[in-house]
């Protein structure tokens, strides 16, 4: 049943909270599990990758030594320690590494992304003769002989269970393709005569 009278006694519920202007506990256990994992996700990284990540050369070091060990507890102390230098760290600091992580997720996922579109693009190559037609009205500058050749060869491999070499030097030509969209014919046959 409610009270008719509450609420009417003169003051309100929020006059006896209490103030702070410090974060609370929960907050700060909250950013340090964050750091901690920003710094396992580098430790995670290769050395070469680390090494262009702007930050201190002490927490750089902690974070190259910790991909040195392989003992489990012996790492799991390690990963505490990245914490704790992460927590050291300056927010622009802070924020400069997350950038580049995060710059690093963008471009492995538009990597990923784009070698799904070649390999789409050679089974539609080795399953229908148009695509090649299309390819060549899109590259004139490819060798398409050669490329009917490599896609028969392929198509020999998968009825006979071959090692896939034909398959994958159509991969690489469409890689090439891909990177190159605006080579000359001159060029490409100059390289042609290279090989």
């Amino acid at each position: 049943m409610v009270n008719p009278n509450r609420g009417a006694v003169g003051f309100q519920s929020s006059e006896f909270e209490q103030k702070y202007d410090r974060p609370s506990k929960s907050q700060l256990k909250r950013e340090m599990t964050a750091l901690q994992e920003l710094g396992e996700e580098l430790v995670s990284q290769p050395k070469d990758r680390v090494m262009r990540v702007p930050m201190p050369e002490d927490v750089r070091e902690v974070i190259l030594d910790c991909q040195k060990i392989k003992d489990h507890e012996g790492r799991r102390r390690q990963l505490q320690f990245v914490g704790k230098k992460m927590r050291s760290l300056e927010d622009d600091e802070v924020a400069a590494i997350q950038r580049v992580l995060d710059g690093w997720k963008g471009a492995s996922k538009s990597e990923t992304a784009a070698m799904h579109a070649l390999e789409r693009q050679r089974e539609n190559l080795l399953a229908n003769d148009q695509a090649l037609t299309d390819l060549k009205a899109q590259h004139p500058e490819i060798d398409i002989q050669q490329l009917r050749t490599l896609i028969r060869n392929a198509r020999k491999e998968q009825a006979e269970n071959k090692p896939p070499k034909a398959y994958r030097e159509i991969f690489q030509i469409l890689k090439q393709l891909q990177g190159q969209p605006t080579t000359s014919t001159e060029e490409q046959h100059g390289e042609a005569d290279e090989d």
